[in-house]
């Protein structure tokens, strides 16, 4: 055990370099989320949640520049096969896309009819359907997004249909779904609820669901439960094993829900991705910073 690195599972030695501790490269957020790294571009874009705006960090420089203001209190970002950038976005309760010419489309806004509440965080399937969780955080109040009455009476999981643009339920029986990721094969979707964020008795903790080859998702099983707070954002990494933000740092676990270890970070995380040229570096948004941990394994594609 290290002052940064807790080693729960001999296992994790083998993922962490405990002599380099998380670096802080950025501290002037109010509560950052949403990390999507660009591999051509050299750089990850991750949002301040609270100051609308979407950040860029630099690998090439180390610097942080603001990439875009105003632009609907944004939370959950990822960055598709074709380097576009998904963003899930509070204020206008809408899953949307920056075209390569930056021009901005909506890819989901509504459901049979009625408002989406607020996405929360998005990933591509290898079929090319995104995924998206769509809890109430951002309509609860004006600090994180509009204030506003929810059309929809639940909190879903959503698949957009890459050739239709349609939107279907996939996962109905959550209260707050959050981060999502896909396993390597694309056969298994973890699925956060961090429902216990606003309800006593909630939930706090990952679900792994089957997704067939027709879309059909089956399952449901806890894999873990968070330790301390609640689980926010997750991906995987070439292992399939699963690194999760959690109320007092990054907690990482087995596909099988065995806990590896966790790294100490002293806020709460929310989101996290891989970046660098070689996808060993994890990018750990952490209420107001930006921290980036050096690894001896590598992440998945977002």
């Amino acid at each position: 055990m290290t002052d940064h690195y807790e080693i729960n599972d001999r296992r994790f030695i083998d993922l962490v370099a405990p002599i380099f501790p998380p670096e802080p490269l950025y501290t002037g957020g109010l509560f950052t989320e949403g990390p999507a790294y660009s591999a051509a571009g050299r750089y990850l874009l991750f949002t301040d949640i609270p100051n609308d705006r979407i950040l860029r960090f630099d690998e090439t420089n180390e610097m942080v520049s603001v990439f875009r203001q105003d632009c609907g209190h944004p939370n959950g970002q990822t960055v598709d096969p074709q380097g576009r950038l998904l963003s899930c976005e509070h204020r206008h309760r809408r899953v949307s896309r920056t075209e390569h010419d930056g021009t901005i489309v909506t890819l989901a806004d509504r459901w049979q009819g009625k408002r989406l509440n607020s996405p929360n965080d998005v990933v591509v399937a290898s079929d090319g359907g995104i995924w998206f969780t769509d809890p109430t955080y951002g309509i609860l109040h004006d600090l994180d997004g509009g204030k506003a009455d929810p059309e929809i009476d639940a909190c879903h999981v959503y698949r957009i249909d890459p050739h239709t643009g349609a939107v279907e339920a996939k996962i109905t029986d959550m209260v707050m779904p959050n981060g999502l990721a896909f396993s390597g094969d694309g056969r298994t979707l973890y699925v956060v609820d961090s429902g216990k964020s606003h309800f006593d008795d909630g939930p706090a903790h990952l679900r792994a669901f089957t997704v067939d080859e027709s879309q059909r998702v089956g399952g449901g099983d806890v894999v873990a439960d968070c330790p301390n707070g609640i689980f926010d954002g997750l991906r995987l990494d070439s292992a399939d094993n699963i690194w999760i933000g959690g109320g007092d740092g990054v907690y990482c676990y087995t596909a099988g829900g065995d806990r590896l270890g966790r790294i100490r970070i002293d806020r709460i995380v929310g989101n996290l991705t891989f970046g660098g040229p070689r996808r060993n570096i994890l990018y750990v948004c952490a209420t107001n910073a930006l921290f980036r941990v050096r690894l001896k394994t590598n992440g998945r594609r977002s």
